[in-house]
C-alpha cells in the first residue's frame, strides 16, 4: 500500500470521526438524534439543486451549507419558544421537506439534460477522493468544534440537563442553542463526502451512543465518542480498502458495529459487577 497516497485519506477519516462524534454527544444526550438526518439533508437538497445549476466539485459546498446553515437558524428559532412546535416536530418538518426537495432536483437532471454524478456523488459519498486541502478544511472545523466545547462548555453541559434551568441560571439559551445547530450544520457538510449526505447522521450518533454505554460523565462521553469516531472513520475505511466496499457504507457499518459491541460488553459487565467478579474493590 502507498501509505503516502492514502495518508490524507485516512487523515480525513478520523478527523471527520472525531469532530462527528464530540457533537454526538450532545445530541445523543438530548435524545434528538434526528437533528443529524434533518440538517445533513437540507444540505444535501442544497448540493443538489446546486449541481442542478452547474456547479461542480467545492463549490457544490456554498449551497449546500448555506441550506443547512437555513435550517439550522430556523430549528434555533422554533426551539426557542418563539412559534408553539415541538422541536422534534419541526424536525419531522424540515427532514420531509429537505429529502423531497433533494430527491426532486435529482429527478430533474434527466428533464435540463445535466448529468447527474455530482449529486449522487453527494448521495453516497467517497473518502478515497480526500485531498489535502480537504484535510485543511476538516482540520480548521475540528478546531473550531473544540473551541465550541472548551468556550461554551459549561453552558452546553447546562442545557443539555435542562433548558429550563439554564434559563434561570442566565444563560442565553436561544443564542447557545442557535450556535450549536449552526456549528452542526457546517461540520456535516464539510464532511459530506465523507460517507454521503445519506448516512452522515449515522456517523453523528453511532460512536455516542456506543460512548454513552461505556462510560458516565460528560467529559469521558466526549473523550469517549472522539476515539471511537476517529476509529470509525479510519477503520471503516481500511475495511473498505481492505475488501474492495463502497468506503461510506462501511464507515456506517463499522460504527454500528461498534454500537453492538459497546451494548454486549456494557452488558457482560455489568452482569459481572452484579455478580461480584471480576468488579474491582473500593479502596
Amino acid at each position: 500500500m502507498n501509505w503516502s497516497l492514502w495518508a490524507p485519506v485516512m487523515l480525513g477519516g478520523v478527523l471527520a470521526g472525531s469532530t462527528t462524534g464530540v457533537l454526538g454527544v450532545y445530541i445523543v444526550g438530548m435524545r434528538i438524534p434526528f437533528l443529524g438526518v434533518c440538517v445533513s439533508h437540507a444540505a444535501l437538497a442544497g448540493g443538489v439543486f446546486g449541481a442542478l445549476f452547474g456547479l461542480t466539485g467545492p463549490a457544490l459546498l456554498v449551497p449546500a451549507m448555506a441550506a443547512a446553515m437555513i435550517t439550522a437558524l430556523l430549528l434555533g428559532l422554533l426551539g426557542g419558544g418563539r412559534l408553539r412546535m415541538d422541536a422534534n416536530v419541526a424536525m419531522g418538518f424540515f427532514f420531509s421537506l429537505t429529502m423531497g426537495l433533494a430527491f426532486l432536483g435529482i429527478g430533474l437532471f434527466s428533464r435540463f439534460g445535466r448529468s447527474d454524478n455530482e449529486a449522487l456523488g453527494l448521495l453516497w459519498g467517497s473518502l478515497t477522493f480526500c485531498s489535502w486541502r480537504d484535510v485543511l478544511g476538516m482540520g480548521a472545523i475540528a478546531a473550531v468544534t473544540a473551541a465550541f466545547v472548551v468556550v461554551l462548555g459549561k453552558e452546553m453541559r447546562a442545557i443539555l440537563f435542562s433548558r429550563e434551568q439554564a434559563t434561570a441560571a442566565g444563560i442565553h439559551v436561544t443564542a447557545v442553542w442557535t450556535g450549536f445547530l449552526v456549528l452542526t450544520s457546517v461540520v456535516l457538510t464539510v464532511n459530506f463526502q465523507t460517507v454521503g449526505g445519506l448516512m452522515i447522521y449515522s456517523l453523528m450518533t453511532n460512536p455516542a451512543a456506543a460512548a454513552f454505554l461505556l462510560v458516565r460523565g460528560h467529559g469521558r462521553a466526549l473523550v469517549v465518542s472522539a476515539l471511537l469516531g476517529a476509529i470509525s472513520g479510519l477503520g471503516g475505511f481500511l475495511l473498505a480498502l481492505w475488501l474492495d466496499l463502497p468506503t461510506g457504507a462501511t464507515i456506517v457499518i463499522f460504527s454500528s458495529l461498534l454500537v453492538a459491541g459497546a451494548a454486549i460488553g456494557a452488558h457482560r459487565f455489568r452482569i459481572c459487577n452484579e455478580s461480584g467478579f471480576p468488579a474491582k474493590k473500593r479502596p
